[in-house]
């Protein structure tokens, strides 16, 4: 499949959407739906891809610059049909001469790597220069009916609209995915005649001219109906958010995950979990989440882009662009922060935000505890309501904690400020000077008790 390429149609507006945004970027699991189309003809085999953008172009692009796997494109400032848009990536298409281009919908999220590879594989073996990817569904309402000969192939599509009793029965349907030769395509892609209601040049089109040159068309029928689904308004995105989500939380399951309880339960398509780690209600886990084995979710977590080892227990976590390694215990209610690290065995209590720290091996943050900007050692231990004081109000300093220091209750450490190792401070201090290794440092105003007070200060008030 080296020659392979694939061209994705992306160029919509989706007025009903009711959106300012394009519609391909809409998102089912947190992902955009263009985004799902992508790594499906990527893993399928067709990396070279070419998005062709129209409404909302700006917005799409900037998109596809972020994905970091490099994408062409092109615009179809008219949006004059299907055949019109992939005729603007004829350039593209013109460098994969002699191979094979695979056409997708991207606002379709749900056409996986398995349909568009067995697609392929059918395409190749029959010797076709086009072949649908087509689904049997229960209720074909809406959507082109495929035409097939007696001899196996396809002698066209039938829009519903044009079609008589006969076909309307039909239950296999265009999905609005294909597998063209490049060559065939090309030679076919400037004779698409003009729609005289619409205006508009079909894709579907191509399939009579190609049969007309003497070549070959087929249909793959998909295993599931899935692969049809788009959406055209919220109420459609709605369910295949419900959709992904079934299928999404069964492989897991599959695949030894324990979701008892899928109440709340929101995992998107880029996460890994492994076996016999348990999702409890109310966990959210999307981006590029990685968890390991043996570990307890939730409930009510939310974890982004991080990666979990083995053996965690998060209850009630929020977790951004960081690493948690295997054995830590966190929550409830804990924050944590971008850039973060939770090295082996770090037990971090109720109300603790951490953010942009390292906490070192066995160290221990129990409770209502704000630990920014720093590096903290091995089983170190901070009292309740410590503060690392890392803002001066023109920059963050970072403080250092060495191994097995211990921070009394209602310390500040006023960044950037170094506690050597095993040294301690005092409950109440305001640490501004470094602690040498093995040392006390008390930083508190001395107590003085004044007897009778109170009675005095009610005496003067009368």
């Amino acid at each position: 499949m080296n020659n392979n390429c694939a061209v994705i149609l992306a160029a919509g507006e989706g007025k009903r959407m009711k959106s300012r945004h394009s519609k391909v970027l809409c998102e089912v699991l947190f992902k955009p739906m263009l985004g799902w189309v992508l790594d499906a003809a990527a893993a399928a085999g067709a990396s070279d891809r070419c998005v062709v953008t129209g409404h909302n172009c700006g917005e799409v692009e900037g998109y596809l610059q972020s994905r970091e796997d490099g994408c062409e494109t092109v615009r179809q400032a008219e949006r004059l049909g299907t055949g019109h848009a992939v005729l603007q990536a004829a350039d593209f298409l013109s460098r994969h001469a002699g191979g094979h281009a695979l056409v997708l919908c991207g606002d379709a999220p749900l056409m996986d790597a398995q349909s568009i590879r067995g697609a392929y594989e059918a395409h190749i073996k029959q010797g076709n220069a086009v072949t649908v990817i087509s689904a049997v569904v229960g209720d074909p309402t809406g959507y082109g009916r495929i035409l097939r000969s007696e001899a196996g192939g396809i002698f066209g599509i039938v829009e519903e609209k044009n079609a008589d009793e006969g076909q309307k029965a039909i239950r296999e349907i265009n999905s609005g995915g294909y597998w063209f030769s490049v060559d065939g395509l090309l030679a076919v892609l400037g004779e698409l005649p003009k729609n005289p209601v619409s205006g508009e040049y079909y894709l579907t089109d191509a399939i009579a001219l190609l049969l007309g040159r003497g070549q070959k068309a087929g249909a793959f029928a998909a295993g599931s109906e899935d692969v049809v689904l788009g959406a055209n308004d919220r109420v459609q995105l709605a369910a295949l958010n419900e959709r992904a989500r079934a299928a999404v939380l069964n492989g897991h399951r599959l695949a030894g995950v324990s979701i008892p309880c899928g109440d709340g339960v929101l995992i998107g398509p880029d996460v890994s979990i492994g076996a016999d780690t348990v999702i409890l209600p109310g966990t959210i886990l999307r981006g590029k989440v990685s968890i390991g084995e043996d570990c307890v979710i939730g409930p009510n977590s939310l974890l982004e882009d991080s990666t979990v080892g083995s053996h965690v227990k998060l209850n009630a976590v929020q977790c951004y662009q960081s690493q948690i390694e295997d054995g830590v215990t966190a929550g409830p209610f804990v924050h944590i922060r971008p850039n973060s690290l939770l090295r082996a065995g770090v037990k971090v209590g109720d109300f603790v935000e951490i953010k942009n720290s390292v906490v070192g091996n066995g160290s221990k943050v129990p409770h209502l505890t704000y630990v920014g900007d720093s590096d903290v050692g091995a089983h170190v231990n901070f009292g309740c309501g410590c503060v690392t004081v890392n803002y001066d109000g023109k920059s963050k300093n970072r403080c250092v904690v060495e191994d097995h220091a211990f921070i009394g209750c209602n310390t500040n450490l006023i960044a950037p400020v170094h506690i050597g190792e095993y040294g301690y401070t005092a409950a109440g201090s305001t640490i501004t000077d470094d602690v040498p290794e093995n040392a006390l440092a008390i930083a508190r105003a001395r107590q003085v008790v004044k007897p009778m007070w109170v009675k005095g200060r009610q005496e003067k008030d009368g």
